[in-house]
């Protein structure tokens, strides 16, 4: 373990401490902003429970706002979720169209970008830091106390293992950890931006555990799932699921672990429950609870 990887689990888990899980009656409002990525796209998450969410652009997505409900629930708490979500978008792209449905007065944003930042310069934050810090300052201006996120994704195995991949030739986990780098550098920028949710990161552990295979292209190892979908791009549904349960974790204080192998979305989308199991113990691990992979 690295030093710089020892000091962001430190910062993280100090600020999950303190986190304080929302009291089963009280309600909070949560915003989502993002692309396919957040939809759940190319798996089950996509239309799952969509009565349960509000979709600000009426396209009947339910996605990882919908799994994050379902998790709220059986926690006890009582969440409103919305989402912003249209597929293959940008988050200047949400900032030049959707600003009059996102600054709203929300308790908690999670915003998401474009999988590789920028799609016209690959790993470019240059974009980001100038749309994402203008979204957190419109929501912040509607609401002072409240909190946003930024969400750092996974690597796609088709810019890893393909020889036209940005990232082709180098070790897996390496998209992920520059994507996390380059988030990193838009919240320190920004007094608006509360934080960076690891969810790349909790994928690059869960490969690194041999809870996931880490190279879709070749099958997938026996006892393993693969977190990718058939276009090894976008996330398979335990993919969505990982994510979703780590900004759950982040969001609420809530130890994922206390969910179970019973678990209903799981059930619901077609996870074996050692598999839910297994990415709960996960995200649990990349947001350095206490007690975690004892």
């Amino acid at each position: 373990m690295t030093i710089f990887r020892f000091l962001n689990g430190l910062l993280l888990a100090t600020a999950l401490a303190a986190t304080p899980a929302a009291r089963a009656d009280e309600p909070r409002s949560i915003l989502f902003i993002g692309n396919s990525f957040t939809q759940g796209a190319n798996s089950a998450v996509l239309r799952y429970r969509v009565d349960t969410v509000t979709d600000l652009n009426g396209g009947g997505v339910g996605g990882v706002p919908a799994l994050f409900r379902r998790f709220a629930e059986q926690a006890g708490q009582d969440w409103t979720v919305s989402h912003e979500l249209r597929g293959g978008t940008t988050l200047a792209q949400h900032l030049a169209d959707r600003l009059d449905v996102i600054a709203k007065p929300w308790d908690v944003v999670v915003m998401q970008d474009y999988s590789v930042l920028d799609p016209e310069h690959p790993g470019n934050p240059a974009v980001t830091a100038k749309s994402a810090p203008a979204l957190a300052a419109a929501v912040t201006r509607a609401n002072s106390d409240v909190r946003v996120y930024l969400t750092a994704t996974w690597s796609r195995a088709d810019q890893v293992y393909k020889p036209s991949g940005h990232w082709h030739g180098q070790p897996v986990d390496r998209m992920a950890l520059d994507l996390r780098k380059a988030l990193d550098g838009v919240d320190a920028a920004s007094t608006d931006i509360d934080g960076v949710l690891p969810v790349g990161e909790a994928w690059n552990r869960a490969m690194a555990e041999g809870v996931a295979d880490p190279d879709p292209y070749d099958g997938t190892a026996f006892g393993q799932v693969d977190l990718w979908s058939y276009d090894q791009y976008h996330a398979s549904a335990a993919g969505y699921y990982l994510e979703a349960l780590v900004v759950f974790g982040r969001v609420t204080g809530v130890d994922p672990r206390s969910l179970g192998r019973k678990e209903l979305a799981a059930h619901e989308i077609g996870l074996d429950p050692r598999v839910a199991e297994a990415l709960q113990r996960v995200a649990a691990e990349e947001l350095g609870l206490k007690g975690a992979g004892s």
